[in-house]
């Protein structure tokens, strides 16, 4: 079941990493280079659309996957590649999950909240571009490392080089 479960998380973490690195190196800034109304209307478009049952499957999935693998590492600490499975766990929960709620969210969501078309909105999207991508460059890494500390546990186990 480890082996399993491990494989699974980290092809979760590789899909959710490689679409917030789409974000960070290219739609985002494809995003700024538009009028502020046209590019607050698209990522507006954006986190509405975002809600569905693939995403979420992958992004929630892959979070309640690595939570079930950490206890499951932490439970069999002595095996090896038990610490590189809850550090890549760790990476996920906390640097991609937890970072998307607490972070990419909440301005996802004060951004709905303005009408695209007036001068509030155009200050606060010159701001949201520079404070989300940030965040999202995080979340990018975040899923990268859990992906590569997964894949070295899952090595790591099976004693390769």
């Amino acid at each position: 079941m480890m082996t399993k479960v491990t494989i699974a998380a980290a092809l979760g973490s590789g899909l959710i990493g490689g679409a917030f690195f789409a974000f960070s190196s290219f739609v985002m800034r494809a995003l700024g280079r538009l009028a502020p109304a046209e590019g607050i209307r698209v990522m507006q478009s954006i986190n509405v659309v975002v809600i569905n049952p693939v995403f979420l499957g992958v992004f929630v999935g892959t979070a309640l996957l690595c939570a079930v693998l950490a206890v499951l590492s932490i439970r069999s600490w002595s095996d090896a590649g038990s610490g590189l499975r809850l550090a890549g766990c760790v990476a996920y929960v906390v640097g991609t999950f937890a970072v998307t709620m607490l972070c990419n969210v909440p301005r996802n969501n004060a951004l709905d909240a303005l009408p695209a078309d007036t001068a509030d909105a155009a200050a606060y999207w010159t701001r949201y571009l520079g404070e989300w991508t940030w965040w999202n460059h995080v979340r990018t890494a975040a899923g990268a490392a859990a992906t590569v500390l997964l894949v070295a546990a899952q090595l790591v186990g099976r004693g390769a080089p």
